[in-house]
């Protein structure tokens, strides 16, 4: 069985076509050459190692696990801190290479309703919010509530993502026309 990356269930929920291209036609986006998203990686690694023996006390955090990877039969994924807090809950925590603007954008709420399902199925706890770090504004901490509805919801993207890879099947466009704008597959998509 496949499972999937945060990012893969990112791009499908951006357009389904890109579950198409990349994972059935094996067209690789090439995001590499992206400047921004090599400096994010690069910011993300320098926030882990400086906040290694860091405790949120504020958000009640009694314990953390850094740059922990989990694997399901659904999703996998390399989570920047998996925080134990003071309730028993678990939550997620990522950085984001951003600048916060008053709003989260709905890409990092799927990620963290991602690293929710995660987990839950590995530490065998519930989870009921995550965390946003935008490190372009002063660390600024953003607390998500995650609710049974969005788990749900990435669960049913991942199932029609295994159908388009499993049936070949060649999926409808987004109907959001100014995404086809900068997507790597404009070129080679029929619209």
């Amino acid at each position: 069985m496949t499972s999937f990356y945060p990012s893969q269930v990112i791009e499908y929920l951006y357009c389904p076509r890109y579950t198409y291209f990349e994972y059935v036609l094996r067209i690789p986006q090439n995001e590499e050459k992206y400047h921004k998203v090599q400096r994010g990686r690069e910011v993300h690694d320098e926030k882990l190692e400086q906040n290694k023996n860091y405790l949120r006390k504020k958000i009640g955090v009694q314990q953390k696990w850094i740059d922990h990877y989990m694997g399901s039969p659904q999703l996998r994924g390399k989570v920047d801190e998996v925080l134990l807090l003071e309730d028993g809950s678990y939550a997620p925590l990522d950085y984001k290479f951003a600048v916060w603007k008053d709003r989260v954008f709905e890409t990092y709420k799927q990620q963290l309703y991602c690293y929710a399902l995660l987990i839950e199925e590995i530490f065998g706890a519930s989870v009921n919010k995550g965390f946003l770090v935008y490190t372009r504004s002063k660390h600024k901490l953003v607390e998500i509530p995650i609710n049974q509805t969005s788990k749900n919801e990435v669960m049913k993207s991942t199932e029609k993502m295994l159908e388009i890879i499993e049936r070949n099947k060649f999926p409808k466009a987004t109907t959001y026309k100014k995404r086809c704008l900068n997507c790597t597959y404009r070129n080679i998509c029929i619209k």
